[in-house]
């Protein structure tokens, strides 16, 4: 079967699913073949399968995509884990219009996270306060150094082109990348993602610790690897109002044609080997559905060949009801600009439009 095939036939089979969810009557529904590709439907706690008719009922629904999700992940840490930052500032440097620290800050007891800090001129000198984001970067030799302006990769440049626009910004290192290579074993993780959803997680912990950072809220942003990694990071916490995600999923059936072995590396999810396709306990318009209803932006380029545009369609088609559920089914936005794997300047701008509408009112407010 062709890539444009498979994806048409995967639309079409989310698309029957949304049917089959009218057609259900409220109340006990009986089991289904494939009942958890529909969103409207889970099972209670006598493992019967119920209908969403609430936000109440999709919050069911939600942790039970969260479990299946740590499933594969692993167990999300939680306040064994939690210890002092000992932030320590390797360098600082004077960009210009921003300040530029090569930082490290403890996540976890014996892990340290190399990340940049980016600050606008003038925070700490002043009583004003600025929106923060984390900046995820790509699979890339130079790991964080391409989100801050050292990596001569124009369009990951997000992070200097955000504090340029009044945020903070904290870029971390992702697990096994670069100069980031910590011993997950060791540490308890059973994958890559997990440890980079915790290091996440610490990390807007530390930005809520700045006294010139908004505690109300933040945005992550993301290409690629940091695509993905945003969103699983916003899936499991809610301190995330604004998630960007360029080039970063489609669905497992879809990606690389059903071929899910790039996701299965040390730094990504290894227990994802354990299930054959048609099992593995979650997919991508699950997770997009987590973010509800929140704000997201999706760059998929037409000629993305790690992540088919039409399938990235058929996930937000199936996520889309479950933000219509809140009355935001506008939240999800998704754009197709005409170019391989990049995050186009273009699509950038959408992206800082959609972070300055929610964070402008109070930027830099007393």
């Amino acid at each position: 079967m062709s890539p444009r095939l498979f994806s048409n036939v995967f639309c079409a089979c989310f698309l029957g699913c949304f049917a089959t969810t009218e057609a259900v009557a409220a109340g006990k529904v009986a089991d289904v073949s494939g009942w958890r590709t529909n969103l409207f439907l889970f099972r209670d706690s006598t493992g019967v399968v119920q209908r969403v008719q609430s936000v109440n009922d999709w919050q069911r629904r939600r942790s039970q995509i969260l479990s299946a999700m740590q499933e594969v992940m692993g167990a999300l840490p939680g306040k064994e884990k939690r210890c002092l930052f000992e932030l320590k500032v390797l360098s600082e440097n004077d960009a210009g219009d921003h300040i530029r620290q090569d930082i490290t800050y403890q996540s976890e007891p014996g892990s340290r996270v190399p990340a940049y800090l980016l600050i606008p001129k003038g925070a700490g000198v002043s009583q004003k306060v600025f929106p923060a984001v984390l900046a995820l970067h790509q699979t890339h030799p130079l790991g964080r150094k391409v989100v801050v302006g050292l990596g001569n990769s124009p369009n990951d440049e997000y992070g200097v082109e955000l504090v340029r626009r009044g945020f903070v910004v904290l870029a971390p290192a992702y697990p096994l990348l670069a100069d980031y290579q910590p011993d997950l074993k060791a540490l308890g993780y059973v994958s890559g993602t997990m440890k980079a959803v915790w290091d996440n997680v610490r990390g807007l912990d530390l930005l809520e610790s700045l006294p010139f950072v908004q505690r109300d809220g933040f945005g992550v942003i993301g290409h690629s690897l940091g695509g993905h990694n945003g969103i699983y990071t916003a899936a499991f916490d809610s301190r995330i109002k604004v998630i960007i995600s360029s080039c970063g999923f489609d669905s497992f059936s879809d990606y690389m044609n059903g071929n899910i072995q790039g996701w299965t590396s040390d730094r990504y999810m290894p227990r994802l080997r354990n299930y054959e396709r048609n099992e593995l306990p979650f997919d991508f318009h699950e997770i997009i559905a987590t973010l509800a209803p929140r704000d997201c932006f999706v760059n998929a380029p037409l000629g993305d060949t790690n992540f088919k545009w039409r399938s990235v369609d058929a996930v937000a088609d199936a996520a889309r009801p479950i933000f219509q559920l809140y009355g935001r089914s506008a939240a999800l936005q998704v754009e197709h600009p005409d170019c391989g794997h990049q995050f186009p300047k273009a699509q950038r701008e959408n992206a800082y439009r959609i972070l300055l509408e929610n964070f402008n009112n109070k930027k830099t407010s007393a």
